[in-house]
């Protein structure tokens, strides 16, 4: 059974793109809950995804399993398995992309888009094409791979059946609007058009993102020594919730905001609080609604635009005029909403007008740090609690200072299980595996090792790890000793980066240790990477290709090709952020 749904009011669409598209969907729905037999011949559509953390593949199959109900012939393609050589003999082409790090593409679209971007590419006059861009506003290259994909097919001649659409972090209504237009554009003359998955809700059993497990929290300890650091292990009860995962996987976590922020944020507005309407169209206080469903704690380029118009702060005026990258980037470094409040006070009607301008609260996904063989009934998180002082007021990660002081007494934090196909350990437990996983990165590492011993994995694990000082910031420390001990770890190497004059991180022993790190991937061992993507992640690579060029003895092309054939055997996998 299936229901109609209506696209939410604060959805980025104008009133009339809602007014169409509410349309176009209910049409689509009647239409599509009617079992007709398709009329003519039908139409190829091939669906090609980059994902990073599973949300690309996820909604490129949701397409799929929408084409499939009508007059289509689709296909689904990996970016790292696709080939290439057909892109020029493509029909009807629907790219389905993340962005990560700084502006990078997925691992799994590496080599698909730096060929696209060359000048190998062929001409593609005969591609008809559409481009949907996942991504975050508060990162500065803001969907950059979508756009370049979307910019380069373009300039290759190929012909965009419907334009771009950019997505900023949740999915469904971008998604709902992208896919319907595509459909639309697709569909032969007269043919039923398929009802789009977005555009209705299955009846859900059972806890998932848009059904949150309120988790009751068992354990929550500081991993740390004495001092300012913390890194806080949390254990959260599945018990009842009928929630399962897999290593590798992610727990999605809503938090709630600091309600003392809050209360200074109403109490410095120019209206009296009131009830507004929340994401899901109930009423609620505008208080509540700051504390559940309202990201106060991020500024970007699109929150300072809106507040401006609001506002007649002179600074934010020249700030908006001269559209400056780095200037923005200043500005809203160390800065919040409550800054905005205060310092540039904008005039607003009341609470609905307020909250137009802001971004619903999304949820955080973090590495599992627990096998679910080891620990049943239970979740393992290690999460790295941001405090930091700037502008006059001590701040915090929203929900890593949520997970350290705001549960307490009848506080659950609400969780999903985000499942991540692209960060999975062999399936055949004798292979060897290489962990790299830094501070918190040492989560996913942590189940993996969990997890090889519990199945009795004969595979050889090697793990290097890293932070400043090992008298501190030694995580789970009884835990790997014990590992080496029993042989689950035949090799660990740790860079205390702070403990010597001259900084010392998990690179650098990749290179101290490239003979032997060379043999176990030339023999056919699994390489995981966790962690940063800014830095961490591009020195690990980059001491990657080094290793290949000198103990493998090859030429940096060579090299380069060795670490891709590891990407496309899933032999090269990375969780980073």
């Amino acid at each position: 059974m299936v229901f109609p749904i209506q696209i939410p009011s604060d959805a980025p669409f104008n009133a009339e793109q809602r007014a169409w598209l509410n349309d176009f969907l209910s049409k689509a729905l009647a239409s599509g809950n009617q079992a007709a037999a398709p009329s003519g011949p039908t139409v190829p559509v091939t669906v090609v995804y980059g994902s990073q953390t599973g949300t690309a593949e996820g909604l490129a199959k949701k397409l799929v399993k929408t084409l499939k109900k009508g007059n289509f012939e689709p296909e689904i393609h990996d970016m790292a398995t696709y080939d290439r050589a057909r892109l020029a003999k493509e029909r009807n082409l629907l790219i389905i992309t993340s962005t990560y790090g700084d502006g990078e593409p997925p691992d799994t679209a590496t080599d698909l888009h730096a060929w696209l971007m060359s000048d190998a590419a062929p001409r593609l006059e005969g591609v008809a094409y559409s481009v949907l861009a996942l991504g975050d506003s508060g990162y500065p290259d803001f969907c950059k791979c979508g756009i370049e994909f979307d910019t380069r097919l373009s300039g290759l001649g190929a012909n965009r059946i419907f334009s771009r659409i950019d997505v900023d972090v949740d999915p469904d209504a971008p998604y709902a609007e992208w896919s319907a237009g595509v459909l639309a554009k697709l569909a032969p003359a007269g043919a039923a058009i398929p009802a789009n998955e977005s555009a209705v809700e299955s009846v859900e059993e059972g806890y998932s993102k848009n059904n949150p497990y309120p988790a009751a929290v068992v354990e929550n300890r500081n991993l740390n020594g004495p001092g300012d650091k913390q890194t806080h292990q949390i254990a959260l009860s599945l018990e009842g919730s009928g929630l399962v995962y897999e290593v590798g996987d992610a727990l999605g976590v809503y938090p709630l905001n600091p309600v003392g922020v809050v209360d200074e944020i109403i109490a410095n507005l120019p209206f009296k609080a009131g009830t507004v309407p929340a994401p899901d169209g109930s009423e609620v206080a505008l208080r509540d609604a700051l504390i559940q469903h309202y990201d106060i704690g991020s500024l970007n380029k699109s929150i300072i635009q809106k507040w401006q118009a609001k506002s007649g702060s002179p600074f934010l005026r020249s700030l908006v005029a001269a559209d400056d990258k780095k200037a923005y980037d200043e500005f809203c470094w160390g800065r919040e909403l409550i800054d905005l409040v205060i310092d540039h006070p904008a005039d607003f009607s009341d609470g609905e007008d307020f909250l137009s301008v802001l971004k619903k609260l999304q949820p955080r996904l973090y590495s599992i740090a627990s096998s679910p063989r080891a620990h049943p009934g239970e979740v393992h998180l290690c999460v790295g609690i941001v405090r930091y002082h700037s502008y006059g007021r001590d701040r915090g990660g929203i929900c890593s200072t949520f997970l350290a002081d705001r549960v307490t007494g009848d506080v659950k934090p609400r969780v999903y299980i985000h499942g991540n196909n692209a960060f999975r350990l062999p399936a055949d437990g004798d292979t060897d595996v290489i962990m790299v996983g830094p501070g918190t990165g040492i989560a996913p590492f942590r189940a993996f090792l969990e997890e090889r011993k519990a199945t009795a994995a004969k595979g050889k694990n090697w793990l290097f790890f890293g932070n400043p000082h090992q008298a501190t910031d030694f995580l789970y420390q009884n835990e790997i000793e014990g590992y080496i001990a029993d042989g689950t770890l035949a090799k660990f190497d740790v860079a205390w980066s702070r403990d010597q004059k001259e900084k010392l991180y998990v690179q650098h022993l990749m290179l101290q240790n490239g003979a032997e790190l060379w043999s176990w991937l030339n023999d056919g061992a699994a390489f995981y990477v966790c962690g940063d993507a800014s830095r961490m992640a591009k020195d690990v690579d980059q001491a990657l290709h080094k290793v290949a060029e000198a103990h493998g003895k090859l030429t940096a092309e060579d090299a380069a090709a060795f670490i891709s054939k590891m990407k496309k055997e899933k032999r090269y996998q990375r969780d980073v952020y």
